[in-house]
């Protein structure tokens, strides 16, 4: 639901993104990172996810209340769902659990409603499932609507109270873009889609105004940023790129004020930066703050406050 500021209404202040797991150069870690807003200072919390794992099927958060981290490799495929509850930024282990264990998929919320795990691999297939977690109770349903293509390696982010958009994959150079309209949940495809099919990309959302899918793999790391600007859904690139060319990696965003891109691989390897996407006027910096370990395979979300 979009947030609107009227005569006497407090301004909604950002809190806080966080980015957890991860498989780093000694294994898949546990660690949670929690990067503050506005100041971007890096602290790391005392919580940590259930098991050290890769592959986690994307971060989303019901904002001002909790974020969630669902599925992954520990190295075994997991089912399992993390619940970091604000502000104490406590960490508790869902009741329900995913369809099936399943890894690499993507994660997007319409806060305060409802959040979704989205396609991924099982260990043996690919899927085209759409996972719900309906809050506060964090019940688990399926919806009957499903992705265009079974695949991992996707990435998504949300125009809360509108709908969410899931774009790009592994599976024959995917540059298509599902949106999952709410409350409806019903599926469409955009006529827009990404400038080259590409996997692993990340993506976020100034919520009421565009969302950004950045970076990825096609024949090579991707540095460039397409934006779907809502409601009408059109695509544009972006002159503002990534500091390097790079996949495997997270976004998440502070919604009114900036995007961040964090972690992930390029042509040198793992990486621990945030490159931090400032709105409007989409200018590209490189935060001081680094993350504790250079990584790839986490997740990410943001505490945006309530909205």
């Amino acid at each position: 639901m979009q947030f609107l500021a009227g005569v006497g209404a407090a301004a909604r202040v950002g809190v806080a993104g966080y980015f957890g797991g991860g498989s780093s150069s000694g294994g898949n870690v546990a660690g949670i990172d929690k990067i503050a807003f506005p100041a971007d200072t890096k602290t790391t919390l005392s919580a940590t996810l259930t098991s050290a794992r890769s592959q986690i099927m994307g971060g989303m958060a019901n904002s001002g209340v909790a974020g969630y981290f669902g599925g992954g490799i520990t190295p075994t495929y997991q089912d399992n769902i993390d619940k970091i509850t604000f502000p104490a930024d406590t960490k508790t282990t869902l009741a329900a659990v995913l369809t099936t264990v399943i890894a690499a998929g993507a994660g997007f919320a319409n806060s305060s409603v409802a959040g979704y795990f989205a396609g991924g691999f099982t260990g043996s297939v690919y899927t085209n499932r759409l996972d719900k977690i309906t809050f506060p109770a964090d019940t688990k349903s399926t919806i009957a609507a499903t992705l265009s293509v079974s695949q991992a390696g996707q990435s998504a982010m949300a125009d809360s109270g509108v709908a969410g958009y899931i774009g790009g994959g592994n599976v024959s150079s995917t540059n298509g873009i599902d949106k999952i309209t709410f409350p409806a949940d019903s599926k469409t495809t955009l006529s827009a889609t990404l400038t080259t099919g590409r996997e692993y990309s990340a993506a976020c959302a100034d919520s009421g105004v565009a969302g950004y899918f950045g970076g990825g793999y096609d024949t090579n790391f991707i540095s460039g940023i397409d934006k779907i600007a809502f409601p009408a859904d059109t695509k544009t690139t972006l002159s503002a790129t990534l500091s390097t060319a790079r996949f495997r990696h997270s976004g998440f965003a502070d919604t009114g004020v900036a995007g961040y891109f964090a972690a992930g691989e390029d042509a040198g390897g793992r990486i621990s930066n945030i490159n931090k996407l400032a709105f409007p006027a989409e200018t590209r910096t490189t935060l001081s703050a680094t993350l504790t370990t250079a990584v790839y395979l986490g997740a990410a979300f943001a505490d945006c406050n309530v909205f």
